[in-house]
């Protein structure tokens, strides 16, 4: 099988982006019409998240239907709602016996510092987000969910450098594992491979600064969320280890991470096509999860005054 190297590499996976260009936020929708094992793990000490408890394996619902990705801060988690109204047009939901009621699962990060604070993604962009998911190779850079993102804030706006969300996959004898990750960590981009710093605060490194000045970010509110999907079939507690497993490629490549002022927040979906491991499938989905927050930055362009790498 040829990858295009994204997320929707996973059959059955589909990804929608919607916007605000000039706002500088907007919404990210993973759908899975046909619904999905998923796991969830959050790591970072500021989350912002809903219907996350129903992942645990010991709870009832067993399928998710979409997960949304989304900035706004805790504003942005009204995205779900228009998700939910877009499955439910579609007959897709949760057999209830009164109803088929979507299970969609979300998660925000913090982008109100650029951009315009009033403008956050609401019920309508979920929706625009959602009817607009495909299977095609998903867009990386300033869209959806990354558009407001940004990392290196350890100093402040002024300083930090301008990322977005980035996309990854890798085919292991027929299973494959993808990752796709809005990237807004207050903390530096590294190259996994190099171990050098690639974005991140322009005035030396985070790392220092902090030594510095005993933690004390001058922005509060950032995180890193992002989904795992993978053809493997895999059981809820399966899914939620891969979803732990993937933070270490978070931890590889963002330095520091899981801040208390990071909400890092990582699902893993998996569709059950392929038997398969669950300690090789959460291994890669480090990989891929590392390599899709280094596209994330460079594949980011100049926004809201923020310089990005990409340069086309």
């Amino acid at each position: 099988m040829k990858l295009s190297h994204t997320l929707t590499d996973v059959r059955g996976i589909e990804v929608g982006h919607a916007q605000d260009d000039e706002a500088l936020t907007g919404c990210t929708v993973i759908l899975c019409r046909r619904g999905a094992v998923a796991g969830v793990d959050v790591r970072g000490g500021a989350p912002g998240t809903r219907e996350t408890d129903l992942l645990d394996p010991i709870n009832l619902v067993q399928k998710i239907h979409a997960i949304v990705l989304a900035g706004g801060s805790a504003f942005g988690l009204e995205a779900a709602t228009g998700v939910m109204r877009y499955l439910e047009e579609q007959r897709i939901g949760f057999k209830t016996g009164a109803a088929k009621v979507p299970i969609v699962p979300s998660a925000i990060l913090y982008d109100l510092s650029i951009g315009h604070a009033s403008a956050r993604p609401d019920s309508a962009m979920g929706y625009l987000a959602a009817s607009q998911a495909s299977s095609r190779p998903s867009a990386e850079g300033n869209v959806g969910a990354g558009t407001g993102a940004s990392v290196g804030k350890m100093r402040g706006m002024k300083y930090a450098t301008k990322s977005g969300i980035g996309t990854w996959s890798v085919n292991v004898s027929g299973v494959i594992i993808g990752a796709l990750v809005a990237v807004n960590a207050i903390g530096d981009v590294i190259d996994p491979h190099t171990g050098i710093k690639i974005a991140g605060l322009r005035s030396g490194s985070s790392l220092n600064w902090m030594k510095k000045n005993q933690a004390r970010p001058a922005v509060r509110s950032n995180t890193v969320i992002g989904v795992v999907a993978t053809n493997a079939r895999l059981t809820k507690a399966e899914a939620t280890k891969v979803a732990q497993m993937a933070q270490d490629g978070l931890a590889r490549s963002i330095r520091p991470a899981h801040t208390m002022f990071d909400g890092d927040t990582l699902f893993t979906l998996a569709t059950g096509e392929k038997k398969a491991d669950v300690s090789m499938v959460g291994a890669f989905a480090a990989e891929v999860t590392a390599e899709a927050i280094v596209r994330a930055v460079k594949m980011a362009k100049s926004a809201g005054g923020l310089p990005g790498l990409y340069q086309k």
